[in-house]
């Protein structure tokens, strides 16, 4: 619930307008809050939707995109097989609880930069990166035929007006996400830049380089209604005069990047990410995990090679997402501790890209 404060002083002109006391998170209780925002949002088989708000003491916001696979079919989205999470059930155990987590939520460690800000986590349940807004049945007859709610965008959407009614004229916009959480801080950032101008915003997509086959891309992708996202006020990515088919997630982040000059946009992964790997193999891509890395270089590359304010950093090995990790501070590519790297890229400084040199070992 919002605090609106009145000014009703001794003559005051009735006639005034009612003006609102700027707003910061007032309304939280300490430790994780579960917010139920209703309306339109639901889960991808009808369960509600909800978030989870933990109050800061800084004027920084923190906004999470959370991860959790992808579906697409009666197989990847039945309930036998399914590659993707389909329910918020876990904001129940957090609420209430300050939760010292790792990484970017270790709160006692005095190296995160993010230890005092408020944290908004967006979950996901819907399978279609936080960007769709359709209905989906897949599959026919009693035994194969699902209905699959892909309204992540409609979801991540209701969180972002929530955040802007709670919180006013925050100095810094820290949005990120793991995974399928990483598609929704890119497309997302442009909605919190027309409602935050002059805030600092800086993204960093984890482990979301978005490598997929021409054929899904063409045949599949559609199905989630994904241009619900689209940020229509960037010409080339308005849905109303551009076609999807021309607005490859290295494209998305290239004009949103060069849209806004002023901001800082980024990527994390690995070399031969397993999970990433996994997914471009379900979706038809070669049996090599070359195939996708190959892919993954050309399209970090490609927005960093068109743009000047993105960075990317390329670690060895195969391990999937970053920013809940410990690992965070601690890990390592050609030389380049991630932190000091992110760090540069979190004051101000964009740094050099950082590609690994013994990449299927570091």
């Amino acid at each position: 619930m919002l605090f609106f404060i009145f000014q009703m002083g001794c003559g005051t002109d009735s006639t005034e307008e009612t003006k609102k006391e700027p707003v910061f998170g007032e309304s939280l209780e300490e430790g994780w809050n579960k917010i139920e925002p209703g309306g339109e949002t639901i889960c991808s088989r009808g369960d509600d939707f909800a978030f989870a708000v933990r109050k800061g003491t800084s004027k920084n916001i923190v906004i999470d995109f959370v991860g959790g696979g992808g579906c697409w079919d009666e197989f990847t989205c039945g309930f036998a097989d399914a590659t993707f999470t389909d329910n918020v059930d876990w904001i129940d155990d957090i609420v209430g609880v300050p939760i010292e987590g790792n990484g970017i939520y270790d709160i006692n460690n005095a190296q995160n930069p993010f230890k005092d800000d408020h944290h908004v986590m967006i979950p996901y349940c819907t399978g279609d990166v936080h960007w769709g807004n359709s209905t989906m049945v897949y599959g026919e007859g009693t035994d194969d035929e699902v209905t699959i709610n892909h309204k992540g965008g409609v979801n991540a959407k209701a969180v972002l007006e929530w955040v802007f009614e709670n919180y006013d004229n925050p100095e810094r916009v820290f949005i990120t996400g793991c995974s399928a959480g990483a598609y929704g801080s890119i497309m997302w950032s442009p909605k919190v830049l027309e409602n935050y101008p002059s805030t600092n915003l800086i993204q960093f997509g984890d482990s979301g380089a978005g490598i997929v086959t021409d054929s899904w891309f063409q045949d599949t992708f559609p199905a989630w209604n994904p241009e619900y996202s689209f940020p229509a006020h960037i010409p080339s990515l308005d849905p109303a005069t551009n076609n999807l088919a021309d607005q490859s997630p290295e494209y998305v982040y290239t004009e949103i990047a060069n849209f806004y000059p002023n901001h800082r946009f980024s990527q994390f992964n690995t070399y031969a990410d397993e999970v990433q790997v996994f997914y471009y193999q379900m979706i038809g891509g070669g049996e090599s995990p070359q195939e996708w890395t190959d892919k993954m270089l050309d399209s970090t590359n490609y927005i960093y090679s068109n743009t000047n304010n993105f960075s990317h950093y390329v670690a060895g090995g195969d391990r999937h997402c970053i920013i809940g990790s410990d690992d965070f501070y601690t890990l390592q590519s050609s030389g380049t501790l991630l932190f000091d790297w992110f760090e540069n890229f979190r004051v101000g400084e964009l740094p050099a890209e950082v590609i690994c040199t013994d990449c299927e070992t570091e």
